[in-house]
């Protein structure tokens, strides 16, 4: 069996909702995991992302990283389309409204996020798009 913090994309989003993130929440560097469920913008499906998070104001905070790459994630264009998604933490699964945080509270979001997952500064410095703060306001 392959460890949590081995997972990663679909065994790790099946791991995390077959064990309720039992396995899975915790994965890399002490990080915990949540599962962000959107729809499809051309297929109309749903699609889920396990995706490093941090609690913040009473919201969750993701980030649309994609390791630096000049093009967003999926995950992020489908929630563009249509901001109304389903989070999963733990066994606890809601609706939920995305938003990108404003040029105000991204600072502040930003080193939230940096001081779980370092590695968002270097991506930034490989990409010219501004990565975005995903707001994930509980419905």
């Amino acid at each position: 069996m392959v460890s949590a913090i081995e997972l990663h994309g679909d065994p790790h989003v099946a791991r995390y909702i077959e064990t309720d993130g039992e396995e899975g929440f915790h994965w890399r560097n002490g990080t915990e995991i949540l599962i962000l469920f959107t729809t499809g913008r051309k297929s109309g499906e749903e699609r889920s992302h396990a995706l490093i998070f941090r609690e913040y104001e009473g919201a969750y905070l993701v980030v649309a990283s994609k390791g630096g790459a000049a093009a967003p994630p999926a995950w992020f264009v489908n929630l563009s389309a249509n901001p109304q998604v389903e989070v999963q933490i733990k066994g606890d699964r809601f609706p939920a409204t995305a938003r990108v945080a404003t040029a105000e509270e991204k600072p502040a979001m930003w080193a939230k996020m940096v001081e779980a997952w370092p590695d968002y500064d270097e991506y930034q410095t490989k990409t010219d798009r501004e990565i975005p703060i995903v707001v994930l306001d509980r419905n």
